[in-house]
């Protein structure tokens, strides 16, 4: 599924109006067998977003300062959850460059990095476990018709040193290939 959200686009409405942009980078963590993934500790109180529905997000804090959210993706009751690492914003710049407090970043860096993306489209664990295909407030949406499939670049996770080999080589980053948006780039 990781792969797939490339070239979709993540949506949120906000009383200060429409946000939104490209997928251009996304990573894929499975069950507790995954020892990179938030599952790996079982079924509790912050993991059961992740536990199902599929097409729910899981949203979450890291360091106690950054939200970072993933879509669901397994059936019910199966862990797995893809993590939206980088969106490219066309809806709404203004406003996420606002949130974001960076007055002069390029717009392309605005959401370049999970907790970017989740400062600029207002992404907070008020949001966790929503239905992600019902619309408003937070949803994803197909890419805009005739838009070509997305090249595909692919490499390991990032920041899962703690789980060990061969958690930490797993090729379950995938990106747009070259794009300006991306949190980091691919080895080549």
């Amino acid at each position: 599924m990781a792969p797939a959200l490339l070239g979709r686009r993540l949506l949120r409405r906000t009383p200060e109006g429409l946000l939104g942009g490209t997928i251009v980078e996304t990573e894929a963590y499975g069950g507790p067998e995954d020892r990179a993934s938030h599952a790996r500790a079982g079924l509790t109180r912050r993991t059961r977003p992740m536990f199902g529905p599929p097409g729910h997000a899981y949203i979450y804090l890291v360091y106690g300062q950054h939200w970072c959210f993933n879509i669901v993706t397994e059936e019910d009751g199966v862990a797995g959850a893809v993590l939206v690492r980088a969106i490219a914003p066309d809806v709404g710049i203004e406003e996420q460059r606002r949130r974001r407090g960076r007055s002069h970043d390029p717009v392309a860096r605005l959401g370049a990095g999970p907790a970017r993306l989740c400062q600029a489209l207002a992404i907070d664990g008020g949001l966790d476990g929503i239905d992600l295909t019902l619309g408003p407030p937070l949803w994803v949406a197909d890419a805009a018709p005739g838009t070509p499939p997305p090249a595909v670049v692919c490499g390991p996770r990032v920041g899962v040193g703690y789980a060990g080999e061969p958690w930490t080589s797993i090729p379950h980053r995938f990106g747009i290939e070259g794009h300006g948006s991306l949190s980091r780039p691919f080895a080549t």
